[in-house]
């Protein structure tokens, strides 16, 4: 059986945005367990206007095979006003079966951890037939960030993203039977 694709999906287009250095810190990780084949899924990358706001077919068709593409997800998360950024909001709006019968996990940040963004998610993924794992790393601003821009992680977190990647992984296995 070959090896299964996983999106780390960069969830902030923002200039200054810190979701780069915790999407290679959890490559990083991902990388060296050699269970499954990593990319980094940057969302910026894709220039996804307003949902309905523009003819955006070519958009969202590159948008849609990358996802069709990929087993599963890992969302770098970061929590702006008490949930998920506009930019993946909108970018989960801009598909709906390329995101069905996958599994996804969550690395969120934030003042308490990105948790409140982190179960805006939760039931956002629910509604497209996205089966997210129980382990969440959550990354303090305050202790794994210099500044509010330089990640640098506490150690403790290594156990946690293992955690989830072997549920992403075994999830994503078990739903590729689905499709």
């Amino acid at each position: 059986m070959s090896k299964l694709n996983i999106g780390i999906i960069l969830g902030s287009t923002r200039q200054g945005r810190v979701s780069p250095q915790v999407g290679e810190w959890v490559k990083s990780i991902a990388d060296k367990r050699g269970d499954a084949n990593y990319e980094i899924v940057d969302i910026a990358e894709y220039k996804l206007p307003l949902l309905g706001e523009e003819d955006a077919t070519e958009q969202a068709t590159a948008w849609n095979l990358k996802l069709a593409s990929l087993d599963g997800f890992v969302f770098i998360v970061q929590e702006y006003n008490h949930s998920i950024t506009g930019a993946l909001k909108n970018a989960l709006d801009y598909a709906r079966e390329a995101w069905n019968n996958k599994a996804a996990g969550i690395v969120s940040y934030g003042s308490v951890g990105g948790a409140r963004a982190a179960e805006h998610l939760r039931g956002i993924l629910g509604e497209l037939s996205v089966a997210d794992v129980r382990v969440h790393p959550a990354l303090s601003l305050f202790t794994d960030f210099e500044n509010g821009n330089v990640f640098k992680p506490a150690d403790l977190h290594l156990t946690n993203v293992n955690g989830m990647l072997d549920q992403v992984v075994a999830w994503s296995g078990a739903l590729k039977t689905l499709r």
